[in-house]
């Protein structure tokens, strides 16, 4: 299992393994670069002030180590403009690494976001200034997503998978991997239904880790990298245990836990 990626050839390289905010999460900024001292460098952050956030303003010479991603939900672009003014000047830096397009979810918000002097427009020229690296688009959509990818019309993917919801596999790896387009995937542990018992009879199964859930999904070479998104410094001590084992699941582990999946997929009830 290759533990580094290096998603463009202005990013650095980093750990596949990566650190995200969700907005109800409580990780301290002493968390956050906790992560970073354990090669964490990858971080996805919410938008809102949080541990993440001051971790950020903290970082000084190291802010380069680090590649930094946050979420786009402006649709217009003088909203856009002051949206990414206001994230600039939150974290005092001067560049956001990633700028996704926040859960796109039809192709008629694609077509209003791509009018001219629009939102996907005014990306590319803050890219063109340096202010943003790679654009995204993140997505539950997965037809949608592919064909964007398909078109190159975005420089990364940002999509659900995990051992409940393997989709992607069919309609998204063959096209980004053919056309080299990032993926990053969300969700790892199904909002943590993965990771707890279900009513239905789980006798049978064992119940995978945390840890576990992020190695099935970083087993597939088709994802750049996986989020983890831990509420607490125990979740997240948790999940970097998965740093000092860091090695593929076997075909049969990958069998077990594909089944866990489809247990939790079908008794879990509806996908958050």
């Amino acid at each position: 299992m290759q533990y580094s990626v290096k998603l463009s050839d202005s990013l650095p390289t980093v750990c596949r393994l990566g650190l995200a905010t969700r907005g109800n999460t409580h990780l301290l900024p002493d968390d956050v670069g906790f992560a970073l001292e354990k090669g964490i460098q990858f971080w996805n952050w919410c938008g809102y002030e949080d541990g993440m956030s001051q971790a950020v303003r903290d970082l000084g010479s190291a802010r380069s180590e680090v590649i930094l991603g946050t979420q786009i939900q402006s649709t217009d672009r003088d909203s856009l403009l002051t949206e990414v003014e206001a994230y600039l000047k939150m974290l005092r830096t001067d560049r956001l690494d990633i700028a996704t397009i926040y859960y796109l979810e039809t192709r008629a918000e694609w077509e209003n976001l791509n009018k001219s002097r629009g939102v996907i427009e005014t990306l590319k020229d803050l890219q063109a200034q340096g202010t943003i690296g790679l654009v995204g688009v993140t997505s539950h959509q997965r037809k949608l997503a592919a064909s964007i990818a398909e078109a190159r019309e975005t420089g990364l993917l940002m999509i659900r998978h995990n051992a409940a919801h393997r989709g992607a596999e069919d309609d998204i790896f063959p096209i980004t991997d053919r056309r080299g387009v990032p993926v990053i995937a969300y969700t790892c542990l199904r909002w943590g239904a993965l990771i707890q018992p279900q009513a239905d009879n789980e006798s049978t199964f064992t119940i995978p880790t945390a840890p576990d859930c992020y190695r099935f999904v970083l087993s597939n070479p088709s994802v750049s990298v996986a989020l983890m998104a831990p509420d607490t410094r125990q979740e997240l001590e948790e999940n970097l245990t998965l740093l000092d084992q860091w090695k593929s699941m076997t075909s049969s582990e990958i069998e077990r836990i594909r089944e866990w999946g489809d247990h939790v997929h079908r008794n879990a009830g509806q996908f958050p």
